[in-house]
This record gives C-alpha cells, structure tokens and sequence, in this order.
C-alpha cells in the first residue's frame, strides 16, 4: 500500500470505530433484560414423591423502559434432567406458608404475571413451585434457574450459583 493512502484510511477506520462505539453508548438502555441472582431457596417434601421449592430472588431492570412480566417459570436440573415446576399462585403460596411453619416465614411477594418492572428498579421478590420429586432430589439438584418472559419476547434466566 502507499504512503499517502495509509493515513487516509487508518483516519477512516478511525472514525467508522468510533461511530460504532457511539451508537451502542447510546443504545445501552434500550437493552431489555434483568440482572439478577438467588438470594435463598427453601425446599419441603409435601408427599413421598412431591416437594415444594420457595426461592427468593433479588432483580433488576438496568433498562430504560419498563419490564412487563408475561410468565414464570421455575426449573430444577435433576440428574442431568431439566425438570419444570408448576408454579404456585400467591394465595396459596400464602396459605402454604400458614399451612406448612417449618418452611420459614414469607420474605418476598410472589412476582406476578403482568407485573411491572419499572426502569432502574431493583425488586426483591420469590417463586414457588411444586415438583413430583422427592425432596431428597430436589436437594441434591444440580441448578436452579427462574426463567422470566417479557410481554414482547425477551427471555431473562436467574441461575443460581452453588
């Protein structure tokens, strides 16, 4: 390459590179995704082959829009095997904490479909589901992760670190 062009076309990478840095800088809200982690997860065998799974957690929305929640899901890795739980509703969740002391007291509000969000907020909140395992397995789980979908698609998981 000649002299006279090296300078021309390293001031053109230049500013190609840092026109791309400046539109993502300027873009960085407009990612819709939760931060998130597990704060404590309780775990109450209810049958010989079912057991209950609390599992507090802590997110937030570092976006600039709102985060409308569509669905919750809680899933457990068994052996290998990804297992998904049915998700209780808040009132029996309420009930269950009533019904069944030795599982501790109800730190968080359940997070509810159609639930907001709001930008910038961080919510502590908590699932519960029940699993046709043992409580035995559910113990010795793998993983854990809350999975939560956005109204208009975005998936974020909540993996817990063990």
């Amino acid at each position: 390459m000649r002299r006279e062009l090296m300078v021309p076309v390293a001031i053109g990478l230049l500013l190609v590179v840092a026109t791309a840095a400046l539109v993502l800088w300027l873009n960085r809200g407009s990612h819709l995704v939760l931060d998130g982690s597990v704060r404590k997860v309780r775990v109450l065998g209810v049958e010989d082959a079912a057991c209950v799974v609390v599992v507090d957690f802590r997110v937030a929305n570092p976006a600039d829009y709102p985060f409308v929640v569509r669905q919750l899901a809680l899933i457990l890795d068994v052996d290998g095997k990804e297992q998904e739980g049915m998700v209780v509703a808040d009132s029996d969740a309420s009930r269950l904490f009533d019904f069944y002391p030795q599982i501790g007291p109800k730190y968080n509000d359940s997070l509810l479909a159609r639930q907001r969000i709001e930008s910038r907020q961080t919510v502590d909140r908590m699932v519960t589901a029940l699993f046709e395992l043992p409580e035995m397995k559910a113990l010795t789980r793998r993983g854990l992760k809350v999975r939560i979908e956005e109204v208009d698609g975005p998936v974020t998981e909540i993996v817990e670190k063990k």
